[in-house]
């Protein structure tokens, strides 16, 4: 197998090996058809370190890369956010299927203010703003209509984080959250690391500690279209997720506290489906999220204690992306908001259903209702969770 080395910012041509698995994907790392790449030296050039070189509220601002001999990320500490995400398509193009901005400034702008953001404090959405925790009530600024989204109006993505860059393949992001911000009680020191590892993974760690009793549900909110950003519409993506259940909501897009069956509705993802498939048919859930905007149960495990949460394969590149997790749940988001508003690294606009997001985490509201696995954490308790979304090829 013959891989590229990086030298300045010079363009070459390399080679990248494959063969087929016996579960009929190629596997990145096999060794029996030789394709030509673009040389991630190029990938590099894309973003230029200079548009991310600031100082936002007093706090330094950077771009930074991991990568391995397969996959590159790029991210920046101004929202710990993934800004792109290359692997090898079919014919070992290297493709980004992160969608995001190439300058700071873009991301501060942005009408979507979570492209491959690091979200906390309570990822997704609390009703009204409202929750009750010890006897105590908390008020969350709303900022989805009359509820909380994402950890209020000024969350996790608004935030600069500390930043160290481990090794090549490994970025440590840390925050501490104040007591009282955005209405949370207790500070909340948080972790997030972010590796590639060898089986063409990107895994994400998430740690966090509390002074005082508080909520946590930290997920990535990074934007998917594994055909590659700027290709068009994910409605032919082909998805399976695996959950039997998922949590149906009201017009607001909170969970009413049913737990029902995805069997003979458009949420059966149990086997795959294109997400366009369904997504227009008469469905009182499908009318109150504009689309997919649901969370789902997960209900299979794997090995290690972590779910498979769902495999998606891009229709033209045919790069598959399995997702796993610890968690209880994953948000299955169809870009319905994209509003054509903000412009890509690649010069693209965010058209409409252009961008899926699968964002691993408990369930939505989970303060305000009792059914939902806890998110409270407690001193002395600290909050662990993984997730990991593995690249391969389909035939």
């Amino acid at each position: 197998m013959k891989y590229f080395k990086l030298i300045g910012v010079t363009l070459m041509v390399g080679f990248l090996t494959f063969s087929c698995k016996k579960d009929n994907k190629k596997n990145l790392t096999s060794t029996k058809e030789t394709v030509e790449i673009i040389n991630k030296d190029t990938i590099s050039t894309l973003l230029n370190s200079k548009d991310f070189d600031t100082l936002i509220n007093g706090k330094q601002v950077k771009l930074y890369w991991i990568q391995n001999k397969h996959i590159k990320v790029a991210f920046t500490n101004y929202g710990g956010r993934i800004i792109g995400l290359w692997v090898p398509d079919k014919n070992g193009r290297m493709t980004d299927v992160v969608v995001g901005m190439d300058n700071v400034q873009a991301f501060i702008s942005s009408t979507e203010p979570y492209f491959g953001a690091t979200i906390g404090r309570v990822g997704n959405r609390i009703a009204k703003g409202k929750f009750t925790l010890n006897g105590k009530s908390y008020q969350i600024p709303t900022n989805n209509g009359i509820n909380a989204l994402h950890g209020g109006k000024s969350g996790f993505q608004d935030k600069v984080w500390e930043a160290e860059k481990l090794n090549a393949s490994t970025l440590e992001l840390r925050y501490h959250s104040l007591d009282g911000e955005q209405g949370f009680p207790g500070n909340l020191d948080v972790k997030v690391t972010y590796s590639v590892t060898e089986n063409n993974s990107l895994r994400i760690e998430y740690n966090a500690v509390t002074d005082a009793p508080t909520v946590v549900n930290l997920t990535n909110h990074a934007f998917f279209n594994l055909n590659g950003e700027g290709s068009g519409s994910i409605l032919d993506h082909r998805v399976q997720i695996y959950a039997e259940q998922f949590t149906p909501v009201d017009q607001t897009l909170i969970p009413t506290g049913e737990i029902r069956a995805v069997k003979n509705t458009p949420f059966d993802f149990t086997t795959p489906h294109t997400i366009g498939e369904r997504i227009e048919v008469k469905n009182i859930q499908l009318k109150n999220g504009s689309g997919y905007d649901h969370n789902f149960i997960l209900s299979g495990s794997q090995k290690s204690g972590m779910n498979h949460v769902a495999t998606i394969v891009g229709d033209k590149s045919k790069i598959v992306m399995d997702v796993t997790s610890q968690e209880p749940g994953v948000q299955f988001y169809s870009g319905n908001f994209m509003e054509g508003k903000n412009q890509f690294k690649s010069a693209v606009v965010d058209s409409f259903r252009t961008a899926f997001a699968l964002e691993t985490q408990h369930f939505p509201d989970a303060p305000n209702q009792p059914n939902f696995p806890s998110i409270e954490l407690n001193p002395g308790e600290e909050y662990h969770t993984i997730s990991v979304y593995t690249f391969s090829i389909k035939q």
